[in-house]
């Protein structure tokens, strides 16, 4: 979008109830402020201070100024039926000008400059939104909104009208949907977009994500992104659907003569996810919940690997029904995480396993929640099944500090270690049942 789409701005502006300037901190929650539309301009050129030291993992008291500067090309006048919202998302910048090395978003545009700048790949995304709707954001017996399973259907069910009314606000902005459904468990839904570039895609997540929550409100219902808020029940996941392609366009995944049809280049990428994923970890699956998921048939994969149409695979091919469709999906992932880190560290994984030639090894045969393979604690064949074994991978992990640049590494593992801190000294309510009576 070029400057000449200003007035345009400008225009839609003045139907706006108010508009608001999104970001995100490490953890990947949203963060918005409001501002004035009739400083559009002067924003625009100069961006808003904020205090960043009361953001998680942006800046330190002593150093606290921070700068957001909207993003011209994210704008969309979210049209909510009665009210309409400006909608930014925003980079942040240093108080010299300069961009900040801990804005996540930053992290995502240094990774499709890699790509393109070293490799000459482009690349196209699209992430699978797995959500529950509840009744309020308090857990307890009434929760679940709904009794139904994977594609299921009822006149009563509100999260049908729910999803309808999401994708109609998203369309209303010009965002396409591909599909909605029911989800495996109760009160759990999906939602398809289109693909599309990795910036654009990480953008509308945020976009996707104050949409869901604000039409979950209309209905007085709790729309979350939890990962597993239910025992034995099936997670949030975030699948995220990737391929890339030459500088012109030509998908580069797709090998006429390749073994499944798949080109080297594409087995090297996926060789060096399956090689860094242990170390990614605290990224995909970014909280201590996030861990409770990874479980036996309850499709959250547990094993490092990639598979033929497979969902118990980490890594899936899925059935492609043209060449240029051809792609991955990582299955690892939830929505709880930063979408710019999970997007980033994606690219910068696969990017080293090009460079690397790094072998993907066979695909995963059958189930891999049937093989024969018995996890010890220290199992390096899985993913980390806990947050603190994710944590010393990473730890130990020059990759990822490579890849995410000193300062964000630091801060993000910094805040990680109190999660886990506050985790691991909390009592919780099974302890008491099964120690107390000792």
């Amino acid at each position: 979008m070029s400057c000449t789409e200003l007035p345009r701005i400008k225009e839609q502006l003045k139907e706006a109830y108010t508009t608001k300037l999104f970001f995100t901190d490490l953890n990947g929650r949203l963060k918005n402020l409001s501002i004035n539309p009739d400083d559009i301009e002067m924003i625009l050129e100069n961006g808003v201070g904020i205090d960043g030291s009361s953001i998680a993992g942006i800046a330190t008291v002593d150093n606290s100024d921070r700068i957001l500067k909207p993003v011209m090309e994210s704008f969309r006048l979210v049209d909510f039926g009665d009210h309409k919202v400006g909608f930014f998302v925003c980079q942040i910048y240093c108080q010299d000008g300069s961009r900040s090395t801990v804005d996540p978003r930053y992290v995502l545009e240094r990774a499709i400059e890699k790509a393109a700048g070293e490799h000459q790949l482009k690349f196209i995304m699209g992430p699978e939104h797995e959500f529950f709707l509840l009744n309020g954001d308090e857990f307890n017996a009434d929760s679940h909104t709904d009794k139904l399973g994977y594609f299921g259907s009822s006149a009563a069910d509100i999260g049908e009208v729910v999803r309808q009314e999401i994708v109609d606000v998203l369309q209303r902005c010009g965002i396409k949907y591909e599909k909605t459904h029911h989800e495996v468990t109760s009160s759990q839904h999906e939602i398809n977009l289109e693909p599309g570039d990795p910036l654009t895609i990480a953008d509308r997540t945020i976009l996707f994500e104050f949409v869901t929550k604000e039409v979950a409100a209309h209905y007085d219902l709790h729309a979350t992104f939890m990962s597993k808020p239910f025992t034995d029940c099936n997670r949030n996941a975030f699948h995220i659907h990737v391929s890339f392609t030459d500088m012109e366009g030509k998908n580069l995944c797709y090998d006429e003569k390749g073994e499944h049809h798949l080109s080297g280049i594409l087995m090297n990428f996926i060789g060096g996810i399956t090689k860094h994923a242990r170390e990614a970890s605290i990224v995909f699956a970014s909280t201590f919940n996030s861990y409770k998921a990874y479980v036996l048939d309850k499709e959250a994969p547990l094993v490092r690997g990639w598979g033929l149409r497979n969902r118990s695979s980490m890594v899936r091919i899925p059935h492609a029904i043209k060449p240029e469709a051809t792609r991955m999906e990582l299955r690892c992932p939830d929505a709880m995480g930063n979408v710019y880190l999970q997007f980033a560290i994606l690219i910068f994984m696969g990017l080293a396993g090009i460079a690397n030639k790094e072998d993907a090894g066979p695909p995963d045969v059958g189930s891999t929640y049937k093989n024969e393979l018995q996890p010890k604690v220290l199992d390096r064949r899985f993913l980390p099944r806990d947050f603190f074994p994710a944590l010393m991978e990473a730890e130990n992990s020059s990759f990822m500090e490579e890849s995410l640049g000193f300062d964000l590494f630091t801060n993000y593992m910094r805040i990680k270690v109190n999660e886990w801190e506050d985790y691991r000294t909390t009592i919780t309510d099974f302890e008491h049942r099964r120690y107390l009576h000792i």
